[in-house]
């Protein structure tokens, strides 16, 4: 699946802006500050409906404009999103409005690697849980409608535990209850399975960045276990006392490890930058094996912390045709890819002013 172009109106400093990709590597050229990040974020947002960067919809319009549109024409489709201030998202597949924004997730897999993406390795477990959840979501449309099934029916459960005088409705609680439970069930399950199925990936690829005998894992922790049902009602009088569900699904976790210690406490800077770099191309891997599809693989300033010999080693891989299909590479750097890539095949450099 490769894109072809991509136009943008308004949206954060692309006023408007029209780009024309090879099927290959794109190297996007420019100094900071130009919209290097941003058009790889636009890309990001044909695949999820939402920005990769963390960045709010209404923050991504260009000052002094109230819409922002990207349109998007694919080997085999279209897609377009449009956001105006004061409404609703809308989407369009073929000129056609789906009937959810989420069933455009998995239409294009992508995977995406930014400079601080070292924070999913320090932060709390919600970061990792959405990186997991993404990956499942592009290829397991049952999955994705569980997890915003779940986290619907989680948001009014703890609203509820919120309401005030303390008088909880027991009814309209045990309702919920009989929803969350084996959706948090089937939820931590499908978790358990990928990791196992994943971690291959993982150590393959970190073999391939890293020419020493370090060898990385993944544990995943759980809340869910056969006695779940009795301990989540058992436990109704601390959450109304908090005022949110302790337990569930939205408390898993998944923790990295080097050599059986965790990457978070035990891990230099390199070797952190190593294991995330790592992790995104294993997605990309598993990815493409669930999907029988090269998914889209942006990588954004990802040289600049990385030693020469990491560098080298990367870059010798993503020049691998078989393996990988459209690659963006943004660099403020232009001579650093240019000598990296230029001679191989189906390389286009963008240059932005």
């Amino acid at each position: 699946m490769t894109i072809k172009s991509l136009l943008l109106t308004y949206f954060k400093n692309h006023q408007s802006a029209s780009f024309q990709f090879g099927n290959g590597i794109n190297c996007i050229l420019g100094k900071n500050g130009k919209g290097k990040t941003n058009l790889l974020d636009a890309v990001y947002y044909l695949s999820f409906t939402k920005s990769g960067v963390g960045c709010q919809d209404r923050l991504a319009v260009t000052h002094h404009a109230s819409a922002f549109t990207i349109y998007g024409k694919y080997e085999s489709q279209t897609i377009a999103i449009q956001f105006q201030k004061g409404r609703a998202k809308s989407l369009k597949i073929d000129g056609k409005e789906p009937e959810r924004l989420s069933d455009v997730i998995g239409k294009v897999p992508l995977v995406m690697v930014l400079p601080d993406d070292t924070g999913m390795i320090n932060e709390g477990s919600d970061e990792r849980r959405k990186f997991f959840d993404g990956a499942i979501s592009q290829f397991d449309q049952a999955y994705l409608q569980w997890l915003l099934n779940y986290k619907k029916l989680l948001k009014q459960r703890n609203s509820l535990l919120k309401q005030e005088g303390g008088c909880l409705d027991f009814q309209l609680l045990a309702a919920y209850d009989d929803q969350l439970i084996p959706l948090a069930r089937r939820i931590s399950e499908r978790r358990r399975a990928l990791k196992e199925i994943f971690l291959p990936f993982l150590q393959k690829n970190y073999r391939e960045l890293h020419e020493g005998k370090e060898v990385p894992d993944l544990n995943f922790k759980t809340q869910i276990t056969e006695e779940f049902e009795s301990l989540f009602k058992a436990n109704v009088r601390r959450d109304q006392a908090v005022q949110r569900t302790l337990l569930g699904s939205h408390q898993d976790d998944f923790e990295f490890l080097l050599n059986g210690e965790p990457i978070k406490h035990f891990g230099s800077q390199g070797q952190q930058k190593t294991f995330i770099i790592a992790l995104k191309l294993a997605t990309y891997d598993f990815l493409r094996e669930q999907t029988q599809k090269k998914p889209l693989l942006l990588l954004d300033d990802i040289f600049d912390k990385l030693d020469e010999s990491r560098i080298q080693l990367l870059a010798a891989l993503l020049v691998n045709r078989e393996r990988f299909g459209q690659i963006f590479i943004t660099d403020a750097h232009q001579d650093r890819s240019k000598s990296l890539f230029e001679g191989e095949r189906d390389i286009k450099f963008i240059n932005i002013v």
